[in-house]
C-alpha cells in the first residue's frame, strides 16, 4: 500500500477493516429513558472539567436503545449526563456510557470522544413498569424504574431540550503513554422528530463497582423521568478547547 492510499483510506482502526462505516448516522425508533436526580455537589465538582461550569446538582441517569442505526446496528446504552454551562450556554457533559456493541464503541471513542466501555444495558416493558438495568459482567450497577405511559408530556418541550448541545473531553494518548489529543468537544443532535414522549413515577438505584463507578454520583433524590422515542441524526463534533495548548 502507497502512503497517498494510506492517507486516502485511513479514518479508522484498523486501517483496512475499519470498525464501522463513515458517517452521517442516522437512528430509527430511537427509546430514551431519562431519570433526573438531584446529587451532591462536591462529587460535581470532581468529574466536571473547566471551562465547563455546575449550575445545580442535577444528573441525568439515561438508558437508551436503539433497535436501527445506520453503520452501528442494534445496541442499548446507558450512563450519565450533567447538565453544564459553557460561556453562558447551558447544555450537557457526557461523563459515562456503558454499552454493548464494539461498532459504537469504537466510532464513539474515535470521533466524539464519547467515554464509552463495554457492558450489558437492557430496556424492557414488564407489565405495567418499564425496567432498565446496567449490568458490568454479572453484576448489577444501575436499575431504573417508571411506570410505563403514565402521562403524555409535551412534545415541542421535549425537543426542545434534545438540542441543546452536548460536551465530552476526547482523550487519545501518544504511543510513548503521554497525552496526545486532549480536547473539550462539542456536538449537536440533529433533524430530530419525537414520536412519543411520556413521564410518570420513577425510582433509580445506582450501586458501587470498582470499575464501573456510576454509583459515585449519588441519588438523593429522584426529580423526574421521560421516557422519549425518537428518529435523529447524530451530529459531528467540533473542538471548543484545546487541554494541550493551555
Amino acid at each position: 500500500m502507497k502512503i497517498e492510499d494510506v492517507r486516502r483510506t485511513a479514518y479508522s482502526m484498523p486501517l483496512t477493516s475499519p470498525s464501522y462505516p463513515k458517517g452521517p448516522y442516522r437512528f430509527f425508533n430511537r427509546e430514551y429513558f431519562i431519570i433526573t436526580y438531584r446529587t451532591d455537589p462536591a462529587a460535581l465538582e470532581k468529574v466536571v472539567p473547566e471551562p465547563l461550569k455546575v449550575t445545580d446538582p442535577i444528573v441525568k441517569y439515561e438508558f437508551i436503545r436503539m433497535p436501527d442505526s445506520t453503520g452501528f446496528g442494534d445496541y442499548t446504552e446507558t450512563g450519565q449526563v450533567i447538565p453544564v454551562e459553557f460561556e453562558g450556554r447551558k447544555g450537557g457533559f457526557v461523563h459515562s456510557m456503558y454499552l454493548d456493541d464494539e461498532a459504537p464503541i469504537a466510532g464513539g471513542r474515535e470521533i466524539w470522544g464519547f467515554p464509552k466501555k463495554l457492558a450489558k444495558p437492557s430496556i424492557a416493558v414488564e407489565s405495567d413498569t418499564l425496567v432498565a438495568k446496567l449490568n458490568y459482567g454479572s453484576v448489577l450497577c444501575a436499575c431504573g424504574t417508571m411506570g410505563y405511559k403514565y402521562q403524555a408530556v409535551d412534545k415541542d418541550a421535549t425537543l426542545k431540550s434534545m438540542l441543546a448541545p452536548n460536551w465530552m473531553i476526547k482523550i487519545i494518548p501518544d504511543v510513548d503513554g503521554g497525552p496526545r489529543i486532549c480536547e473539550l468537544v462539542e456536538y449537536y443532535l440533529e433533524d430530530v422528530i419525537i414520536k412519543e414522549a411520556w413521564t410518570g413515577p420513577a425510582a433509580l438505584g445506582l450501586f458501587p463497582h470498582a470499575i464501573c463507578d456510576v454509583a459515585k454520583l449519588p441519588v438523593l433524590e429522584v426529580l423526574s423521568a421521560t421516557h422519549i422515542k425518537s428518529d435523529l441524526t447524530l451530529g459531528l463534533g467540533k473542538v471548543i478547547h484545546d487541554y494541550m495548548k493551555d
